[in-house]
């Protein structure tokens, strides 16, 4: 018997390789602008910081109601159709954005247009990740969304500031806004390579209703409480991520009295694990199944990483002490990857439904993470804040015990 293509061993399905390259791509143009487009609005474009926070705040609001659209429409349309929506919403409102909103110096237009534009990156990445769900193998498919979280996450946190980093000096940084939509063009254009079948085709029943099936992501949520846990695990899981946002660099310049450059580099660590990472996480998750790797690893894992996020740097003051604990955090925080992989084999006659309830926990952490922030910091302080984060973690693992697949699937995983 020959040995499987190279892409098969290392866990991405041969007929979506062009789809991860495409992915990858598409999240460079995204997260080119993450870096520097707030000062850019108010240093350079004049806008006052309060204008700017609603343009951030509100794009949040539409980017996590498309978490769960890209799911619940793949249901509907397949989950090509999705990603390509995602990327005309993109294309089309990033330009208004650009030349409308700051060329012009319209602030309108350009709250509306940046607001409408975050639908456009969750329909494109989060239909993909449908997609793999519906086209790879149970024993696999721990490990192909481990491919899918590095591309997102190397392309959105990584790769997109650096190119940013390098163009600004060449381009300014107008220029590099619309060089994002160029690799944004070049990200939607790889897809069209993508020749494997199931990305046309609807991932629920053909006889379903259109609105029943885009109200399945909710439905399942108290049709299968399952659900409803697997849901609380993944948005647990990004919570102090978008909590950390809002005191952390305060935290570190101020009471640590570590410099903002020292801060980023801390972040910038952090990231570059969780991308590495998370490609073991989902290949232990294929190993010894994925409930187990998200209760260990990201559940307990994060807990105790959380509290050493906070306490080593605090004792120690020492940079070398929150550049270690950067990384552990960045590393157990992948364990959560194979919550990706879990919910659709919990659900495998449900698959969109299930990929839409993980989404929309997604959505909400961008909400609730700032939000238990705002209450207990002023009565806890950042100390405080840690020890709940740590707790939500524990009470993820705990969920964990009741994330369960059907027997057959189970069986399936952990076959060789």
């Amino acid at each position: 018997m020959s040995a499987p293509p190279l892409l098969e061993r290392i866990g991405i399905p041969p007929t979506l390789k062009w789809g991860f390259a495409g992915l990858l791509v598409f999240m460079i143009g995204d997260g080119v602008e993450t870096g520097y487009l707030s000062a850019f609005l108010v240093e350079e474009q004049g806008f006052s910081e309060g204008r700017v926070a609603l343009v951030f705040t509100i794009y949040g609001i539409t980017a996590a109601a498309a978490y769960w659209f890209s799911a619940a429409l793949s249901d509907i349309w397949g989950p090509r159709r999705v990603m390509f929506l995602g990327a005309g919403i993109w294309i089309a409102f990033h330009v208004l954005f650009v030349a409308g909103g700051i060329m012009a110096h319209n602030y309108p237009l350009l709250l509306v247009s940046y607001a409408i534009r975050g639908f456009g990156y969750p329909l494109f990445g989060y239909a993909f990740l449908v997609w793999i769900t519906a086209s790879t193998e149970t024993r696999r498919l721990g490990t192909a969304a481990g491919w899918f979280w590095f591309a997102y996450s190397a392309g959105f946190a990584a790769l997109g500031p650096q190119l940013a980093n390098l163009a600004i000096p060449l381009i300014g940084q107008l220029g590099t806004l619309w060089l994002g939509l160029v690799v944004i063009v070049a990200g939607a254009l790889l897809m069209l390579l993508v020749r494997d079948p199931n990305g046309d085709r609807p991932t629920s029943a053909v006889d379903e209703k259109p609105l029943r099936s885009l109200l399945a992501g909710l439905t399942i949520l108290w049709q299968r409480p399952r659900m409803s846990a697997g849901m609380l695990v993944r948005m647990i899981n990004s919570i102090p991520q978008y909590g950390f946002i809002v005191f952390m660099p305060i935290f570190y310049t101020r009471e640590l009295g570590f410099t903002l450059s020292q801060w980023l580099t801390v972040s910038s660590v952090m990231f570059v694990s969780n991308i590495f990472f998370n490609l073991v996480s989902g290949i232990l998750g294929d190993r010894f199944g994925f409930a187990v790797v998200v209760r260990w690893m990201g559940g307990a894992g994060c807990a105790v990483t959380t509290l050493l996020f906070h306490y080593l740097p605090l004792t120690t003051h020492s940079y070398a002490a929150a550049l270690i604990t950067s990384v552990l955090y960045g590393a157990t925080l992948a364990g959560f990857v194979p919550m990706s992989a879990l919910m659709p084999t919990m659900a495998p006659d449900r698959r969109g439904a299930a990929m839409a309830a993980l989404n929309l926990g997604a959505g909400l952490a961008t909400a609730v993470g700032p939000a238990i922030v705002g209450i207990t910091l002023p009565l806890f302080g950042v100390g405080g804040v840690m020890w709940v984060f740590a707790a939500l973690y524990v009470v993820a693992a705990l969920l964990t015990l009741v994330l369960k697949v059907p027997n057959s699937q189970a069986a399936e995983q952990i076959r060789a």
